[in-house]
């Protein structure tokens, strides 16, 4: 074999192999955080007032598993007015994971939902809500098991 068929056939392995790494990376799915990416950015000011004005109350919104139940438990400012708002479970992973849900809480500033409805892993919950004509937003990390 001459040098030259040897070159072709580094050539021809290169072409190859390129064309095999175009295929797979055309194949991997991309999921950004949301569909409305630009319009959402544009918004973030109102996140960050959320934010602060979430941080002003006496505590933050809190979430853990109770009894195969994911409890949402609001502060104490929160129970006496008329509380709406949604609950978006965001899994990083993977957005079909992904959950958005009302606020419906009771007489105790709580809501209940169903664990087994989720499937285990790591989510990001984000909390908006409006409560008395003023806007709260609140984030944090969850890990379902």
């Amino acid at each position: 074999m001459t040098w030259g068929n040897k070159l072709l056939l580094v050539f021809v392995f290169f072409a190859g192999l390129m064309s095999y790494m175009t295929y797979r990376c055309i194949q991997t799915p991309v999921d950004l955080v949301t569909k409305e990416y630009y319009r959402d950015e544009l918004a973030y000011q109102q996140v960050i007032d959320g934010t602060k004005k979430a941080n002003a109350l006496s505590s933050k919104p809190t979430i853990q598993i109770e009894a195969g139940q994911i409890m949402v438990q609001f502060p104490q400012e929160m129970k006496s007015g008329s509380v709406k708002g949604s609950l978006l479970f965001y899994c990083p992973s993977d957005a079909s994971r992904d959950r958005k849900l009302s606020l419906v809480l009771d007489v105790a500033g709580r809501q209940s939902i169903e664990a087994k409805n989720f499937h285990p892993g790591k989510y990001i919950v984000k909390i908006e809500w409006e409560s008395d004509q003023a806007t709260y937003y609140s984030e944090q990390n969850f890990i379902i098991q």
